[in-house]
């Protein structure tokens, strides 16, 4: 039940400058993601602001991307919720809207027990049948899955597929890919980490990077899987300036404004996130200079 290999794209959301969704600019961003390379749209996950948007709006724009994306590549939903009720709710709602796979974080500011993941993440795949992801970001959750967990999952819930690793952790990627015998759908969730994730078993990324190489990120995989294993580091390593900025402040706070830099005009971004300071902003646009993307 593989999603997809390769790189996806952490897709933001483009707002109006009245802070309202701009469904416009988000049918533009799809068909370039779908004309460069890009492998899946992860819609409304941490990049897409999705902690902001409300339940209705979440739905709308997970809809939206199904409808236009038109089975072109996959589409994956971020679901997660710290409310269990909440995202069985959101989940089902986005198999039934034809979502090819989720991506669920884990439940943030509850701080769950182990114990309590196991039983949050069963009830939502139980409850919706469809290939999902787990999201282990504990520097923005406040909860790590642990391997055991996580091999739990995958040997007990059909549907438990994947995980996106976030922890920057080498040796608990390793260790998941150990108990699980390699049998689970790895994907690097940090962007400066894409090849290590990969020498380990990982067959892909899902990116913020993505948002503005697309066709880079993509190659990344590419190449890799291709053999070519010199290509593949070698524009990991050309990336990472970049990468390095794009998180140097929270993101989606810096991808949205590179992304506002090249002319693409997704919007500003909703509180409590705010623009970024105007010595970050400067260190970004050069390092975009740097790495050959042309400024608006």
């Amino acid at each position: 039940m593989t999603i997809f290999r390769g790189a996806g794209v952490a897709l933001v959301t483009p707002f109006q400058e009245d802070g309202s969704v701009n469904y416009d600019k988000l049918d533009e961003l799809i068909d370039f993601h779908c004309n460069n390379q890009t492998d899946s749209i992860i819609i409304c996950g941490t990049t897409g602001e999705s902690s902001t948007l409300t339940e209705k709006e979440h739905m709308d724009c997970i809809r939206f991307a199904v409808e236009r994306t038109k089975k072109r590549i996959p589409v994956i939903a971020g679901t997660g919720s710290n409310c269990t009720q909440t995202a069985i709710e959101l989940s089902t709602e986005a198999v039934a809207a034809g979502a090819d796979g989720l991506l669920v974080v884990t439940p943030y500011y509850n701080k769950a027990t182990q114990a309590g993941l196991v039983a949050h993440y069963t009830a939502i795949a139980n409850a919706a049948k469809a290939p999902m992801i787990l999201y282990s970001v504990a520097s923005r959750t406040g909860v790590n899955i642990a391997p055991e967990t996580v091999a739990t999952l995958v040997k007990d819930v059909e549907n438990i597929v994947a995980v996106k690793e976030a922890s920057g952790n080498i040796s608990q990627v390793a260790k998941i890919m150990q108990l699980t015998d390699g049998k689970v759908d790895l994907y690097s969730g940090n962007d400066d980490q894409i090849v290590p994730l990969m020498s380990l078993g990982g067959i892909g990324v899902i990116s913020v990077l993505a948002n503005v190489a697309p066709k880079d990120t993509h190659d990344i995989c590419a190449k890799f899987f291709a053999g070519d294993l010199t290509g593949s580091r070698e524009l990991q390593l050309k990336a990472l300036p970049l990468i390095n900025q794009l998180f140097c402040e929270v993101n989606p706070i810096p991808v949205k404004k590179a992304m506002n830099l090249m002319g693409m005009g997704v919007g500003p971004l909703r509180m409590p996130l705010c623009e970024m300071s105007e010595e970050h902003a400067a260190k970004l646009a050069k390092a975009m200079q740097e790495y050959g993307i042309k400024l608006a």
